[in-house]
């Protein structure tokens, strides 16, 4: 096998994953957006990583399927945590959502202080190993990916605020351990950002779009130089991000909403 070919064999399922992650992300990171919950998948995020770690410390294997019940249990009850604050405290919603992801990586921290393969497991749930990943682990996500997508674009409008955070703590719940907490941000908002202002249609696109370039972008980049590729990926998506909404100020002004129509 050539250098090529094995460099293919690594970047391609890694850039599968970030096609899976960018589909119900960009979507969703825009209703995020809009609701002005930016941190909200930090939190979530973060939640399900410390119940990952929880199982870990009780012997699991953190890649198990055992671990998911751990994970999509903390990640779920953080929902539902948060969506009775924001009915309780509205006009804080945005510091208890801060104060949640805070506490969480605090209480990830002591989990693992005494863990020989700590720093690695929290660098792990931090800066993700996408280049790891293999067409056969990314299976269940493609079926949760579906999922989620027709979810969101068949039910959305009756959803309501508790359905939306739960079907975004199952998806988050997922791409965190696929890509880690760092790379889930970027994907949800970078994007989001690039196209905010513009109809839904057109914003799906942009959105789409710059999250798909940023990852081949990021991926290639990190084939290249050996560099890790999660923090390239975050990197490239913002600098194409900050690309276009300089780009649609120069064409359009105004975040282009005058020439794109509104949400």
């Amino acid at each position: 096998m050539s250098q090529l070919d094995a460099q293919l064999s690594i970047l391609a399922p890694a850039l599968l994953a970030g096609i899976l992650v960018l589909a119900t992300h960009v979507p969703l990171g825009r209703e995020v957006l809009k609701k002005g919950i930016i941190f909200i998948d930090l939190a979530i995020a973060q939640v399900a990583g410390l119940g990952v770690i929880a199982a870990h410390g009780f012997g699991l294997e953190p890649h198990g399927w055992e671990v998911q019940p751990w994970a999509v249990g903390a990640a779920l009850l953080a929902a539902i945590l948060l969506h009775g604050l924001e009915r309780w405290w509205p006009g804080a919603q945005e510091a208890l959502i801060g104060a949640l992801f805070v506490v969480a990586a605090c209480a990830g921290i002591l989990l693992l202080a005494n863990s020989p393969h700590g720093g690695e497991h929290l660098k792990e749930l931090l800066v993700g190993q996408i280049l790891w990943v293999t067409p056969r682990s990314l299976i269940p996500v493609a079926v949760l990916s579906a999922t989620v997508v027709a979810i969101w674009f068949g039910l959305r409008g009756r959803l309501g605020h508790l359905g939306f955070y739960l079907l975004f703590a199952v998806t988050v719940t997922a791409s965190v351990q696929l890509v880690g907490v760092y790379l889930v941000f970027a994907s949800l908002i970078l994007p989001a950002l690039a196209a905010q202002g513009l109809s839904r249609r057109g914003g799906l696109a942009l959105g789409y779009g710059v999250g798909l370039t940023g990852y081949a972008a990021g991926l290639l980049l990190s084939g290249l130089t050996d560099l890790p590729a999660g923090p390239l990926v975050v990197c490239a998506l913002a600098v194409l991000a900050g690309i276009a909404i300089v780009g649609r100020r120069w064409v359009g002004g105004g975040l282009g909403v005058a020439i794109c129509g509104p949400e």
